[in-house]
């Protein structure tokens, strides 16, 4: 089982065009973004220009949640509007368009992935899954089958547990915890 810690504080800004990404992860780390060849990236952006066209990425299915706004959004033409924290999922092929400004948090997975899902918790978990995702929304310490890790608001943990062994996690306050398994 391996861990990484990814702060928030250490992430270096990308432009896109509607406002800067930060890219926690990428995996496998020989992918590229610009070439899409990745299983799975995860990033933050900020929202600036509105309204603003997200990115397209075929075969790739994508999960968004503002973090500190509701979100005024059209997906195939279709308008829609998610409050803060509500966790948004859609085939990133969709044409998305935004009308609001604020940041955002952001798995994009390939297609190819069997089982993926993203919660938001704060009740203890126990999973087996190969990759578990843990974003923090505010300050909080998560216990991996009882090791505590400190993390400050916009972190994240990354748990690869290829071997698919079980582990307990325990959360002291809320955070995005996600599942994948290849």
């Amino acid at each position: 089982m391996k861990i990484s810690l990814f702060s928030k504080k250490d992430n270096k800004p990308s432009i896109w065009s509607g406002g800067l990404t930060y890219e926690y992860m990428i995996y496998p780390k020989t992918a590229s973004y610009t070439n899409r060849d990745f299983v799975f990236r995860i990033s933050s952006a900020t929202i600036e220009k509105v309204p603003s066209e997200f990115t397209k990425f075929k075969g790739y299915f994508r999960y968004l949640v503002m973090l500190d706004n509701c979100l005024d959004i059209e997906v195939n033409k279709e308008k829609k509007v998610y409050e803060k924290y509500e966790i948004m999922g859609f085939n990133s092929d969709d044409e998305v368009t935004s009308y609001t400004n604020g940041m955002d948090f952001n798995w994009m997975l390939s297609e190819k992935i069997s089982r993926h899902k993203l919660e938001i918790t704060n009740s203890n978990q126990n999973c087996n899954a190969q990759i578990i995702i843990l974003f923090s929304l505010n300050t909080t310490s998560i216990k991996i089958n009882e090791n505590p890790y400190d993390l400050e608001s916009y972190d994240l943990l990354v748990i690869e547990n290829q071997e698919k062994e079980n582990i307990l996690l325990h959360f002291s306050n809320e955070c995005l915890f996600g599942l994948l398994d290849f």
